[in-house]
């Protein structure tokens, strides 16, 4: 029996087996069975060699972003009016068979975009290329979620479900769960708070199930049993996600306003073609990109710090952008962006802004900066040797009395 198979079956028996007090602590092994079997299944086969499975996309710009949605939803076309990047459209499935990236020039950043091919139902299990699409994702920094209005509420459930099935976790933040391997010592269950999801009792069938029988586990929020597995396998993405529902055209406006009420989703349509001077200069009232490109904005976080040397007017041109996924906002890490050794040399920072309490404020290497803040390193000046004036240690006269040069008699 495959690995698929196995998973089915274990599903199947889930979906049998009653939820109460007394089943809880079987369908906790049943969970953690599962999420073993997926790891394997994404593990690459024994024996194999070279690179994995995925699309060879060099990372480029400030930021990723990834289209992941269905066939025939409008993927291709929303990357060529964001970009202007030519991807081919058509009115049949399956049109994009690889991954195409376009760059997006906003707010003084480059943010890369990737056109992925169209994944169905079973992606998670390899069906139409779905792993090689997943894995593309896993290294975004936020996916765009492109689903059509008229059938968007199955589509959106197949396809979490599909990215969960392979560990993406769209739109949640890590379990407060901190566990630890060891050597010896058994395991050391405590929680900070009462839980009622999971007790020391269904903590130890896991561990168990994953052969773990030395672990510490501290709980620091009411977690659930898959938020235990999830920090127990250790090879999570959590990813921001943005539902985009396309194709808003063919349905009523009761329904465009409940979508957009929605949270994390942004309704667009892609149908109007910008074939005249006219509609291109209303593409973006028409078709909503400007609040879609707002929304992107608002979730990768995308922070611009400018610099301004000593007594000179600050460089609006090209500004350090800095995000909390990628190493953090800090004065440290805009000081690595210059160079990584900047940070021994550096006096103090004076920093414009909102990140600011008073202009201008001397800040050290923690503070944390804001969007467009303006940013003066300072550096150390370089210490002279041997002091300076009277307290220098070395003359360069003789050494010697005798060899110095004696001075004229004073005239009487």
């Amino acid at each position: 029996m495959g690995i698929i198979e196995k998973i089915k079956e274990i599903e199947a028996e889930m979906a049998r087996t009653q939820k109460n007090k007394a089943t809880e602590y079987h369908l906790g092994q049943l969970k953690a069975k599962i999420a073993k079997l997926r790891t394997q299944l994404l593990e690459p086969p024994k024996g194999s060699s070279g690179a994995g499975e995925g699309f060879e996309v060099t990372k480029y710009g400030h930021g990723r972003v990834a289209l992941i949605g269905f066939p025939s939803v409008g993927k291709s076309t929303l990357l060529t009016m964001l970009t202007g990047t030519h991807s081919e459209a058509a009115s049949y499935e399956f049109t994009t068979l690889t991954c195409i990236p376009g760059i997006i020039n906003y707010n003084d950043t480059k943010i890369q975009l990737l056109d992925l091919p169209g994944i169905i139902e079973g992606a998670s299990e390899g069906k139409g290329r779905g792993r090689q699409v997943i894995a593309v994702a896993k290294s975004s920094d936020l996916v765009l979620m492109v689903l059509d209005a008229s059938k968007s509420e199955g589509h959106r459930q197949i396809l979490t479900r599909e990215l969960e099935a392979v560990g993406l976790r769209l739109n949640k933040r890590p379990p407060q769960i901190y566990f630890k391997k060891k050597k010896t010592g058994g395991i050391s269950f405590n929680s900070t708070l009462p839980l009622t999801h999971v007790n020391e009792k269904l903590c130890y069938q896991i561990l168990h199930e994953y052969k773990i029988h030395n672990a510490e586990v501290l709980f620091r929020e009411d977690a659930t049993v898959d938020d235990l597995i999830d920090v127990i396998e250790g090879n999570r993405k959590y990813i921001k996600c943005v539902y985009v529902y396309n194709k808003i055209d063919v349905v009523g406006i009761d329904d465009v306003d409940r979508l957009a009420r929605q949270p994390n989703s942004v309704v667009i349509s892609c149908n109007l073609k910008a074939g005249s001077s006219f509609l291109i200069s209303l593409l973006a009232l028409n078709l909503n990109l400007d609040r879609l490109l707002a929304k992107m904005w608002e979730e990768m976080g995308l922070v611009r710090v400018y610099t301004k040397p000593q007594g000179q007017q600050p460089d609006f041109t090209d500004p350090f952008v800095l995000s909390a996924d990628r190493g953090g906002c800090t004065v440290e890490d805009v000081c690595n962006h210059v160079h990584r050794t900047l940070v021994k040399d550096l006096k103090y920072v004076l920093v414009w802004g909102t990140s600011a309490r008073h202009y201008p404020q001397h800040c050290g290497l923690g503070h944390v900066l804001q969007d467009e803040d303006v940013v003066q390193i300072v550096k150390k000046k370089e210490k002279e040797e041997g002091g300076r004036g009277r307290f220098k240690s070395h003359t360069t006269g003789p050494a010697r009395i005798s060899d110095r040069e004696k001075k004229a008699p004073l005239k009487t």
